[in-house]
């Protein structure tokens, strides 16, 4: 049986100091998702949910995604190995977005490129222009020998 979610509740205090779990997709039927390290807090991920990823997540303990790209469900890590168990799970004040703390199994990888988090670069100027800067290039894995066909 999966998981629903009751419409918002449109007293604010209500919604923001009572004990409903009633979360805001946006007009697409999606939630965003910041995802941390449990361990350390580090931002791994910011990612999207719909409303069977939010109820898988919370059923399984494994957390669970709506790709905007592949226009379905995603099971993060089910191809590296990488699965983020949840630790804790937080909604924002309105409930319009969440906060996964996980843990994060295999190589401890969370990006596709192999890198413990997404969030590898920084933004800078340079000559007038926006610029991106590498800050970790470790790679936990091989995204190539991970990802290949077989």
């Amino acid at each position: 049986m999966t998981l629903t979610f009751d419409a918002p509740s449109e007293n604010k205090v209500e919604l923001e100091t009572g004990p409903a779990f009633t979360p805001r997709f946006d007009d697409k039927g999606l939630i965003t998702a910041v995802v941390t390290d449990a361990r350390d807090g580090e931002l791994l991920m910011v990612a999207h949910m719909n409303a069977e990823a939010l109820a898988l997540t919370i059923e399984t303990g494994i957390a669970h995604y709506y790709s905007r790209s592949r226009k379905g469900l995603w099971k993060k890590g089910e191809s590296s190995g990488n699965l983020q168990s949840v630790q804790e799970i937080r909604t924002d004040c309105d409930q319009d977005a969440i906060w996964l703390k996980v843990s994060v199994a295999g190589h401890d990888a969370t990006c596709h490129t192999g890198r413990r988090s997404c969030f590898y670069r920084t933004v800078g100027v340079e000559a007038g222009k926006a610029t991106v800067t590498i800050t970790d290039d470790h790679r936990h894995f091989d995204p190539a020998e991970i990802y290949s066909e077989k």
